[in-house]
């Protein structure tokens, strides 16, 4: 006989876990008081194997219950106790909390032997893992039946229980909040904010479409917890979660969030808005001044699409070192097959490595990628806008200046944009293109018409400190490194956490060590600089492991040691 389980509250986590388990041969009986949520799941997920009600009354059948509701103590008390009233005495109770005690609520329940806690940090069918938080009070049957329920939800029962499990949730939380915030104040769209994160961090889901399956109101009920247990700011839910919520858009559930879902819960595409006004400039030859990572990553996209490219450096052995360089790139890529040898020579044709500026007269666009100081980048500008023909595009390569300063130091202020590359850029997919109130429409166009040549995706942004991406991540990083002050957590487990529960590529004591930490000082200090609030402001841990010299991966030494210590 298969099992019978129930599922209390049918929103993004109850609908999703009736979906698996319906799929894993289980007969399901949802409850949900409101009608047009049945009516929704019926839609989406009618079958032999599924029935729904409104009553607790209706689940007196089923071997186990899985409470699905709102991270609300007493709401959550209130169901468990009836549920335990009404259910049959052996019935198991599993209640899916993200903050809340599970041993509290078992207490509360008046069946603590029944109770035991399921931890999903992204809903199914999307999250596969899940914490099974067991108590000392949980009898062994009850927590049998509780593993056989989550096995054939197909989900893998993962160590995500205690505080690694809550560091991680109030850490990606706290940089959901902050993502709202951007597209609260218009900064960008939610369709580029979301691109933007995944592409530059290499994310399963952007925050936003992340925010709509857990639910916004649930995430919000969770930044309240956090607001009221720690009270930081970084917790105080967005105005605009609030008027959402207060709305009726919760996300995927519903059919409206930040994104629009089809009656199959799939994301709605916004209707295909031109890349702006202007009819793009003809790209022919093109420059690169600065022949570090950046600077020969970029020239080398550029000629491997077809676009005849001047690198500049400051001496000819940095040029020649450039070439070498990018020569070895290409050598791997007919190595793995990705490129023949004949492409190679092809592509390493279209290069010229030059010390002098008055080699990008006839450039059609010019890429500075220097030093991330003003001092620096200024007389560089200066110096290309002195030979350019009247027409050509300056473009900056910035992260954390202002592109607008940049523009600025030029005679044409028009004609400068921000493109701003990720690291490696033969590999990123990403470019945040950041047009000033100078910009002209048509090279704001033809900014976009490049990304597009070169096989990148584009996100519009406006000038600002950070742009999209650093925005977002280090405020997020920061917070991770003052967590270790505030929790006994370790960076070994809060890594875990955030790879095992939210699908990161990499923890973020990881992904610290591998961006520098001295980098990532540098630049959360202008992100602080340019901040009304002074915030995000520098942990003090980070300052200090940066002046005794562990900057990281390429030190052997930062908040991890390089392979282990070897």
């Amino acid at each position: 006989m298969p099992l019978v389980i129930g599922v209390v509250g049918l929103g993004g986590l109850g609908e999703g876990l009736a979906k698996v388990l319906l799929a894993g041969g289980a007969e399901v009986i949802g409850v949900d008081s409101d009608l047009d949520v049945l009516a929704r799941v019926h839609h989406r997920l009618s079958g032999p194997q599924l029935s729904l009600a409104t009553e607790l009354a209706d689940l007196k059948r089923a071997d186990l219950v899985i409470e699905a509701l709102p991270e609300d103590f007493l709401t959550k008390e209130t169901v468990l106790r009836q549920l335990v009233e009404q259910c049959a005495p052996g019935t198991v109770f599993l209640t899916t909390t993200s903050t809340l005690p599970v041993a509290k609520l078992a207490i509360a329940s008046g069946a603590p032997d029944r109770v035991v806690g399921l931890r999903y940090s992204i809903p199914p069918p999307y999250g596969q893992h899940a914490g099974l938080i067991t108590t000392a009070m949980a009898a062994p049957e009850a927590i049998h039946l509780a593993r056989r329920a989550v096995r054939l939800a197909g989900t893998e029962i993962v160590s995500l229980a205690g505080r690694p499990a809550e560091a991680a949730t109030a850490l990606l939380y706290a940089c959901m909040n902050r993502t709202i915030a951007l597209a609260d104040a218009g900064y960008a769209t939610v369709e580029d904010l979301d691109t933007a994160m995944k592409l530059g961090c290499g994310l399963r889901f952007g925050p936003l479409h992340l925010l709509d399956l857990i639910g916004l109101d649930t995430v919000r009920a969770t930044l309240t917890t956090l607001h009221e247990i720690t009270g930081s700011d970084s917790y105080l839910p967005s105005p605009l979660l609030d008027r959402m919520v207060e709305r009726g858009h919760l996300g995927r559930k519903t059919g409206k969030g930040f994104h629009r879902y089809d009656d199959r819960g799939e994301i709605v595409p916004p209707p295909q808005a031109p890349a702006g006004n202007g009819e793009p400039r003809e790209i022919r030859k093109a420059g690169v001044v600065g022949a570090g990572l950046m600077g020969r990553g970029i020239a080398e996209v550029l000629v491997v699409a077809g676009i005849p490219t001047t690198l500049i450096a400051r001496t000819a052995d940095k040029a020649e070192q450039a070439a070498d360089r990018i020569r070895s790139s290409l050598t791997r890529l007919v190595h793995k097959g990705r490129m023949s040898e004949q492409d190679r020579q092809d592509v390493l044709a279209r290069l010229t490595v030059a010390t002098g500026y008055d080699t990008l007269a006839d450039a059609d666009i010019v890429i500075e990628a220097v030093a991330e100081d003003m001092d620096v980048k200024r007389p560089v500008l200066q110096g290309v806008d002195a030979v350019l023909k009247p027409g050509a595009i300056i473009a900056t390569t910035t992260s954390s200046l202002s592109v607008t300063d940049c523009a600025t130091a030029t005679s044409r202020p028009a004609d400068v944009i921000g493109l701003h590359f990720f690291n490696p850029a033969p590999v990123m997919k990403l470019v945040e293109i950041v047009r000033t109130e100078h910009t002209a429409d048509d090279v704001h166009a033809t900014a976009h018409a490049l990304v597009k040549w070169l096989r990148k995706t584009a996100v519009d942004c406006a000038d600002r400190v950070g742009f999209i991406v650093n925005h977002v991540l280090f405020p997020y990083l920061n917070d991770a490194i003052r967590m270790l002050d505030r929790t006994d957590v370790t960076v070994e487990e809060i890594d875990t956490a955030i790879v095992t529960a939210f699908h990161h590529p990499m923890g973020p004591f990881t992904l610290l060590d591998t961006i520098g930490l001295d980098v990532s000082l540098a630049i959360l200090e202008t992100l602080c600089a340019a901040s009304e609030t002074s915030e995000p402001a520098p942990a003090e841990e980070l300052r200090r492991l940066v002046a005794a010299g562990h900057l990281g991966t390429k030190t052997g030494s930062g908040f991890r040691l390089a392979n282990k210590g070897k």
